[in-house]
């Protein structure tokens, strides 16, 4: 058993909030940083309680029914249905007992109302468990009262709380008198061999509604009198409107208003249609106001800047320059990444009405605090003054962190004084994103006595570098002369976070190069990469990110899954591990050739994420960033050219098709660490084990993505290429 006492000792503290409901029922309430508080009122009368009220709490009703509301943003990573899981098993309830609803913002009660990073199970893991344990000792506490007895003589099962005497009662039984008693400050939380709904396969609370086409996306989003609304923005980084003829617009029927803010117009209508119709029937006029770039000058300064002395230094490890004039042997490769757009299944939307009351917000969002702060101070009103409600994300991947479209929505209803839905096209959606940057890495190497000695890792990114944490991933602290450099261009064009930033391009950039640094050292690639680990363990470095020890167990699993080197003829494999948002993973890609084609068949996936709250959400995680990794890795291209975008639908842009996924094996490793992240940590290796395989495939190394992009290196000897 695990018991914690006041003060708590990690850093995501609880408080319960209780109070009786009219109808008979208690409300429990929790708060990721403030203590636990014995007293507190209750926060309105709750006979009329409008859920959407409140987020943060668990509410109880007196036949044993209970609701959890979710916290966090829904992004499809799952958290709408971990989450409640998490504080069902502490409360020791029946799962099949256990209604689910989505939280709105709420400050008061939560801290990192966020979707992005992999971190929100992380992050909440503690403040999760207890606030359900929590609960379920007050429960027992009024149970103990009422039959007279001590409360450390009960215990309890799915919503059943036994005496010593073998008497029961139900939560429902007693959660009237529950809702009266002080907050205990000894909580004791299960051990982990007594999880009844962790660890265990818990269908998506919303996939009932999903596969009906119920209302729960921002798209789906109706209010009474709200209008639509579509935009029309610079068609090219570095312009700005001068002036635009709406006649057209507003002469299309259903058109209800046409308004401009700032540099883009907005055509309001009473359907999307009628809004994207009239959008096109404006006359804008635009001039450039700075440099309209293509992706060919920024290679040329992205490789300028490799070549150059202009870096930041992230990490340096002893003296890369000496060890370098040491070494036997060296190796250096230059890697190149595209812009991406997102592409969510769901183009970007938002709906918001401001009145002089409140500035009322629905929609899809990743920040839901941060995106409420910047629209509160861009309309000059007060924070609490903005009621934000999330809904649902028919996918985000980092697009969805920005909130553009959100503060659009607000400015537009500002304006117009009338309820808006902001709805972009795809094309819009496409040629308005905030993009990963473009990337280029350099990787050297150098070996003496056969073991690597030097390593050295140039960045050169548009507009942005690596977070600081990345040069602190391995093979950071396994080689003893090791330096990390970025250098940038700054650019007018919008770059950001896409799912897993950096890290996305990255492994397939050093995996790849790990595996030709083997085959030039003519050492197992395998062996490689676990005589390196050896060199971590002990390590007294705080900077090191990651664990030797976590992450040779993956690779061990990943050898025996996959039939490692052990595969029938004319099966080529390739092999990575890697590490990130806490997770480790190695990853095993079988390659066959098929009609003279190199075809990926197989991927074999070994995961360490701690413990597993829904294994099956936890699969489908994982192979979703497998299949998304293979995807774009081979098939992503985007660029600008004079500022425009060169794909702005999926007739230009290429995305993996369902045929081309491959099967995809997930293993987890058994383990009782607190979780980690899973949403993106399988998505950065994939580009790297495909690789790997088609080298041995082929014969061709591959050092650009997408790799369809260069059909020369995708050809089986001797064979046709892959179409």
């Amino acid at each position: 058993m695990e018991t914690i006492k006041k003060p708590l000792t990690f850093s995501r503290r609880a408080f319960m909030r209780t109070s009786s409901l009219a109808g008979g029922g208690l409300l429990i309430g929790f708060n990721f940083v403030t203590a636990c508080k014995p007293k507190v009122e209750a926060p309105i009368d709750l006979a009329n309680l409008n859920y959407n009220d409140f987020n943060a709490f668990i509410k109880i009703a007196d036949n044993g029914a209970v609701t959890i509301f979710s916290p966090n943003p829904e992004i499809g990573q799952g958290v709408k249905t971990s989450m409640p899981m998490i504080i069902a098993e502490e409360l020791d309830v029946a799962w099949d007992m256990v209604h689910v609803e989505q939280g709105v913002l709420d400050t008061n009660n939560y801290t990192r109302q966020v979707a992005g990073g992999s971190q929100s199970i992380r992050f909440g893991w503690d403040a999760l468990r207890q606030t359900g344990a929590t609960a379920r000792q007050m429960l027992v506490n009024a149970a103990a009262a009422k039959w007279g007895v001590d409360a450390a003589e009960c215990t309890t099962s799915e919503g059943v709380i036994t005496n010593a005497s073998g008497e029961t009662l139900t939560y429902g039984d007693v959660v009237n008198e529950a809702a009266t008693m002080e907050v205990p400050e000894d909580v004791t939380l299960k051990s982990v061999k007594d999880y009844k709904i962790i660890g265990t396969d818990r269908s998506n609370v919303d996939i009932d509604e999903i596969i009906t086409g119920k209302p729960l996306f921002g798209l789906d989003y109706k209010a009474e009198g709200m209008l639509y609304a579509s935009v029309i923005r610079p068609p090219a980084f570095g312009q700005k409107l001068v002036s635009v003829d709406d006649a057209g617009a507003r002469a299309i029927d259903g058109v209800s208003d046409v308004i401009q803010f700032g540099n883009k117009v907005a055509v309001l209508a009473n359907d999307t249609w009628t809004a994207m119709k009239g959008k096109e029937m404006l006359r804008p006029v635009w001039e450039t106001e700075t440099a309209a770039e293509s992706t060919e000058q920024h290679d040329k300064i992205l490789m300028g800047l490799l070549d150059g002395n202009e870096f930041r230094t992230l990490r340096a490890d002893g003296d890369v320059k000496k060890a370098f004039a040491e070494c036997d042997q060296t190796l250096e490769r230059t890697y190149e990444s595209p812009f991406l757009p997102h592409n969510c299944l769901e183009p970007m939307n938002f709906y918001a009405n401001v009145t002089d009351e409140k500035i009322h917000l629905v929609g899809p969002i990743q920040t839901p605090e941060g995106t409420a702060k910047r629209i509160a101070e861009m309309l000059e009103r007060n924070f609490d003054e903005v009621h934000l409600e999330m809904t649902r994300m028919g996918g985000g991947f980092g697009r969805r962190l920005y909130g553009d479209f959100a503060i659009e929505a607000a400015e537009i209803s500002n304006m117009a004084k009338k309820p808006v839905l902001v709805v972009f096209s795809r094309d819009d959606d496409m040629a308005d994103g905030i993009y990963r940057p473009a990337i280029k890495y350099r990787i050297k190497a150098g070996v003496k006595d056969g073991n690597v000695i030097a390593y050295h890792l140039k960045e050169a990114s548009i507009n942005s570098n690596m977070y600081g944490l990345i040069p602190n991933f391995f093979p950071a602290g396994a080689i003893e002369n090791y330096q990390v450099d970025a250098a940038k261009y700054d650019s007018n064009i919008t770059t950001g976070a896409w799912r897993a930033p950096y890290t996305n391009f990255l492994a397939f950039a050093e995996q790849s190069f790990f595996d030709e640094l083997a085959e030039m050292m003519e050492v197992d690639r395998v062996q490689l990469r676990l005589d390196l680990l050896q060199n971590v363990k002990g390590t007294d470095d705080e900077r090191i990110q990651y664990s030797p020890e976590r992450m040779e167990k993956v690779i061990q699993a990943a050898v025996e899954k996959s039939g490692w080197g052990s595969q029938p003829e004319g099966t080529y494999q390739g092999f990575v591990n890697y590490y990130c948002h806490n997770s480790h993973v190695a990853e095993v890609a079988d390659v066959v050739i098929e009609d003279g084609s190199p075809v990926v068949k197989k991927v074999t996936c070994v995961v360490d994420c701690g413990i597993v709250i829904n294994p099956l959400g936890a699969k489908n995680q994982a192979e979703g960033g497998v299949i998304d990794g293979i995807g774009h890795s081979m098939y992503g291209d985007f660029g600008f050219e004079n500022g425009k975008p060169t794909a702005t639908n999926f007739d230009k842009y290429r995305l993996i098709r369902m045929r081309e996924a491959p099967q995809v094996e997930v293993h987890f490793m058994q383990n009782e660490h607190s979780p980690t992240g899973l949403g993106e940590p399988t998505l950065p290796p994939a580009g790297g084990a495909i690789a790997n395989a088609l080298k041995a495939a082929t014969g061709n190394r591959l050092y650009n993505q997408p790799f369809s992009k260069y059909p020369e290196k995708l050809k089986a000897p001797d064979k046709e290429i892959l179409g």
